[in-house]
């Protein structure tokens, strides 16, 4: 594969994309998270932005002190601080790299930075020179850059590339702008930059209007050569170029744009769905290649023609993107070691520890349905490994309610080591709960969503709750599956609670 012909994927979801509200990652689900991407051979992780917090900091040098394979990028405005700090969290990676950013748009130099172009100019310049005092891997970002004057960015990214910039990116940081719009900048960019041969031209494309991808894929026709992306779309907003996307529109119509990615594929299902339960944030069932109906045919013309040739109706294989068809996997006769086959079938990696977890609780659930199907496991594993560290612990829960009940809910707690319960009268047995749980935990925060989910068909299935709290001004998504709803809905509850606690500790180290 040749420079001109591939197309380097710079993944930013545990950077931008982690900048949803309510997608907060700690230490253990941004390694693990990581690690997938490693498997789904993305070129350059960007894994956070050092200098934001001492957590931000701890999680970027977790991941470049322990992963190889892979270049890992932090975020840092243009002062030296900031560099610094990227530094010695990246020092210890493999190439690491600095990844700088300064607006370049007149309408943020007046009322955000307060600069002029000759200040922003001079500023890119020196933060550029400075940083490659630690390594030559440098990118150079010039934010608003959709919005910018051509000419002014022209200027600059000329300059940073002189001062050691290897990598330039242009951002639709707005998500302002339209396909033909944009890979004309990208177009123009190449015929006015005397030095653009000497640094690799990147795009970060944000969703505003929907246009992320295609702006991505108009900037790869005009010359683009990396694209920044994160999985399942995330970030602020509408979020961003949705890699999975990107990367199949490539490989699908590899005929016509004539460019290819390193990714494995067969990893972006599993990956989407990883992310997805780690965030706590669904992914919507029309969303296109990881979507649950992206590859469903209900129409009578549509099956029919599925059935005579899969291409009929089907651009791409299921199997291409790690699609698994949910067929039944497993039962409760089945042991440790088919388990653990059908859990990195699914794309996951568990220790010992974790195995032994998922496999007690998926026998107790096997005992009490008919069939075990590949999303009951991934329930499991959301619920036995994926879970942040617990301050409430759920440790039992009844409830009483009918047509002629006062619904009530009794609840047992573990929190701070100490066992503790609490009933409480709501207007329905969730609601019941939820006040015990409040009641415990002392949370004066405010419920802003709940939604529940069939996990599979059936009576039996597992049901998959919800739920986004907000407190302080800081919102946080929760999940929880069980076949019982009430107790999904308890778990999914405590989860949400359980991220504010560890989000609070996030900012407490972050003053300190």
């Amino acid at each position: 594969m040749s420079i001109k012909d591939k197309i380097v994927i710079f993944d930013t979801t545990l950077r931008d994309g982690e900048q949803s509200p309510g997608a907060s990652m700690n230490m253990q689900e941004k390694y693990r998270l990581a690690r997938n991407l490693i498997k789904l051979q993305v070129d350059v992780i960007e894994a956070g932005f050092p200098v934001a917090s001492k957590g931000d900091f701890d999680c970027v040098k977790n991941i470049a002190d322990n992963l190889t394979g892979v270049q890992i990028a932090g975020l840092a405005r243009c002062n030296q601080k900031d560099i610094d700090a990227a530094w010695e969290a990246l020092c210890n990676g493999d190439n690491p790299r600095i990844h700088v950013f300064l607006a370049t748009s007149d309408i943020h130099m007046k009322h955000k930075l307060r600069m002029n172009r000759e200040q922003v100019l001079t500023r890119a310049i020196e933060s550029v020179r400075y940083a490659s005092k630690y390594t030559s891997n440098i990118e150079f970002s010039a934010e608003d850059a959709s919005r910018s004057d051509l000419d002014f960015v022209c200027q600059v990214f000329e300059a940073v590339i002189d001062a050691g910039a290897t990598t330039l990116n242009f951002p639709d940081t707005t998500g302002y702008a339209l396909p033909d719009e944009f890979g004309g900048k990208i177009r123009y960019l190449y015929e006015h930059i005397s030095n653009i041969d000497k640094a690799i031209l990147s795009v970060h494309c944000h969703n505003d209007l929907g246009l992320a991808v295609a702006n991505s894929l108009a900037a790869i026709k005009n010359g683009a050569r990396q694209v920044e992306c994160t999985i399942n779309g995330l970030g602020e907003r509408a979020g961003n170029t949705a890699m999975e996307e990107l990367v199949m529109a490539l490989r699908t119509r590899a005929d016509l744009v004539g460019v290819e990615t390193s990714i494995v594929t067969e990893h972006i299902y599993p990956t989407s769905r990883l992310v997805s339960t780690i965030t706590g944030i669904p992914v919507q069932p029309n969303k296109a290649i990881v979507g649950a109906n992206a590859f469903a045919h209900e129409s009578g013309i549509h099956q029919d023609g599925m059935l005579k040739e899969r291409t009929t109706y089907e651009i791409m294989n299921p199997s291409d993107v790690g699609l698994s068809k949910g067929n039944l996997v497993l039962g409760k006769h089945s042991g440790r070691h088919a388990l653990k086959d059908r859990i990195e079938v699914l794309g996951y990696t568990v220790t010992e520890e974790e195995l032994n977890r998922v496999f007690d609780r998926f026998k107790a659930l096997a005992d009490v349905k008919k069939e075990m199907f590949d999303e009951d496991l991934e329930a499991i594993l959301l619920d036995e490994v994926f879970r942040i560290p617990e301050a409430y612990e759920l440790l039992t829960l009844g409830v009483m309610s009918g047509s002629r009940v006062m619904p009530t809910a009794g609840i047992r707690l573990k929190i701070d080591n100490k066992e503790v319960e609490k009933a409480a009268i709501g207007i329905g047995p969730i609601d019941a709960t939820f006040r015990a749980i409040a009641d415990l935990t002392g949370t004066k925060s405010k419920l802003l969503f709940f939604s529940v989910n069939s996990i599979t068909g059936g009576t039996d299935a597992q049901g998959e709750v919800m739920v986004r709290v907000e407190d302080g001004g800081r919102v946080v998504i929760g999940q929880g599956a069980d076949p019982d709803i009430i107790t999904a809905a308890a778990k999914a509850y405590l989860n949400a609670l359980n991220r504010l606690v560890y989000l609070n500790k996030e900012l407490k180290k972050s003053s300190s």
